[in-house]
């Protein structure tokens, strides 16, 4: 099962209409990186969980599950 924040990434990169590829380059990591996301195989690190934030106006809180 994935977790909120795999999900809530792929539910904003959907919104979008950004492929994985385009918004792992406008926030300057891998494709490799996101697709790991929001499939729920790894967590990303602070600073990149920031750079999501920062770059599409999301909280964390909202991203992290945090926010019920």
């Amino acid at each position: 099962m994935r977790n909120k924040f795999a999900s809530r990434l792929s539910e904003y990169i959907k919104s979008v209409g950004l492929s994985k590829r385009k918004f792992a380059e406008s926030i300057g990591v891998s494709a490799m990186s996101v697709s790991d996301w929001t499939t729920g195989k790894i967590q990303p690190n602070a600073e990149s969980i920031y750079l999501i934030c920062k770059t599409c106006h999301i909280s964390a809180d909202y991203l992290l599950g945090l926010d019920e």
